[in-house]
């Protein structure tokens, strides 16, 4: 795609601003081995700086979003006993691979269909709108393996609550899309894979009157109320104003208001 290198793990289609990323291997049920998750790195860092995309869809080919690890990898990892370095290193990896989702200014959206298991079901976690099939199945299946969701817990945490992801990460539970927005992991769901198509049209409509450097301000500003005081959130969205009065895009939007016209960065 232009303005983008070709990454083997990934296919990308972009249309009127926005980006469909699609895990493209559902041999393995897309899972987010070693060179995925650099390459979803890498796209994330290049998108830091896109100021010609608005949106972000990620999507898994082959009717199933994302497995999470890559089990055969971690099965030739402990036949060659890697040492405990080497196995600290890849889970930074993945915790780099979260951070750079949930740092993208641009409007995310998690199209979800088939599986989510694990670290897939923490990458729905970072979606700023999550739409999912009813038949899809989640779960935090770590457990089950003798493993944690380690680098993810933040995410699950943030996204549902302690009460509940507590509950889904000590049990590994296996749940359907119809539960899952019942403990609000999914904004919407929809019957099947042409209706989850119809359902990112819809919310990119929803979306076309945002302005996009109010939706990166925002976002910023969301990450990091946790980890502020109260003064400092006060500091911070007064920053935030400021910097948003003063802008370009602000003024235009106030015009258009004045005039009764819709402001230049609405896609029809």
């Amino acid at each position: 795609m232009e303005g983008f290198p070709e990454f083997e793990t990934l296919d990308l289609e972009a249309e009127r601003g926005w980006l469909t990323v699609w895990l493209n291997s559902p041999e393995n049920r897309n899972a987010l081995t070693p060179e995925r998750a650099r390459d979803l790195t890498a796209l994330c860092s290049m998108l830091a700086t896109s100021a010609g995309i608005r949106g972000v869809v990620f999507r898994g080919r082959g009717g199933v979003f994302c497995a999470g690890g890559d089990l055969k990898s971690f099965g030739r990892m402990m036949a060659d006993e890697a040492d405990r370095d080497k196995l600290h290193a890849l889970s930074l990896d993945g915790a780099a691979l979260f951070d750079a989702i949930h740092a993208l200014p641009q409007f995310t959206i998690m199209a979800v269909e088939g599986a989510a298991m694990a670290g897939g079901l923490g990458m729905v976690c970072l979606g700023d709108h999550v739409i999912a099939t009813g038949e899809t199945k989640f779960a935090l299946s770590e457990v089950r393996i003798g493993l944690t969701p380690a680098q993810i817990a933040p995410f699950v945490i943030q996204r549902l609550g302690m009460r509940v992801g507590r509950s889904l990460m000590l049990t590994g539970a296996r749940f359907d899309g119809i539960e899952a927005q019942k403990i609000g992991l999914v904004d919407a769901v929809v019957d099947d894979a042409d209706a989850l198509t119809a359902a990112i049209e819809q919310q990119k409509k929803v979306m076309a009157g945002a302005a996009p450097g109010a939706v990166a301000a925002i976002k910023a500003q969301i990450a990091q109320l946790p980890f502020q005081t109260r003064d400092g959130q006060k500091q911070a969205a007064a920053d935030s104003f400021a910097g948003r009065m003063l802008s370009n895009e602000a003024r235009e939007g106030i015009r258009a208001f004045a005039e009764k016209r819709k402001p230049s960065w609405t896609v029809e």
